[in-house]
């Protein structure tokens, strides 16, 4: 088991290591549309890359999500076949739901395993790219106010 501080320092190691391990700039948050960001997300059972959508207003958040929902077959067929959406992800630190279009990374893992963090940062850098080409093969048709 691990301290709070030992467990913050073990975070901050394994995304500093994946920065120097994997150096790129990624698109991320600076998606240029309001309330969709490009996400990594570890944690002591999980990695992720994702697509969130997160506004506050559920009608709005519905919205953006359809037109990533519209695209689904095309993301499936072309980019991640086992790409997961959805329309109501429940995020536990924050109490909010969120939509979150997202790949899992199947193998086991733990931020506090070291031993784990090399095939999770091989994982990110091959679906992040993915998702990134995607979202900016799609960006206009996607950013389009409904």
């Amino acid at each position: 088991m691990f301290s709070k501080e030992e467990s913050r320092k073990l975070r901050e190691l394994f995304w500093t290591s994946y920065g120097k391990s994997f150096p790129r700039k990624w698109l991320l948050y600076n998606t240029k549309i309001k309330h969709v960001a490009l996400k990594f997300y570890a944690d002591r059972k999980t990695a992720l890359v994702c697509i969130d959508i997160d506004h506050d207003d559920e009608y709005e958040r519905l919205v953006q999500f359809e037109k990533f929902e519209s695209l689904k077959t095309i993301l499936e067929t072309e980019y991640i076949p086992d790409i997961i959406f959805d329309d109501n992800y429940y995020l536990e630190k924050s109490g909010k739901n969120i939509c979150r279009i997202y790949v899992k990374h199947q193998d086991k893992f733990s931020i506090h395993n070291k031993n784990t963090w090399r095939l999770a940062y091989e994982f990110f850098n091959k679906h992040m790219d993915l998702l990134e080409s995607f979202f900016l093969e799609y960006k206009d048709f996607i950013k389009i106010e409904a």
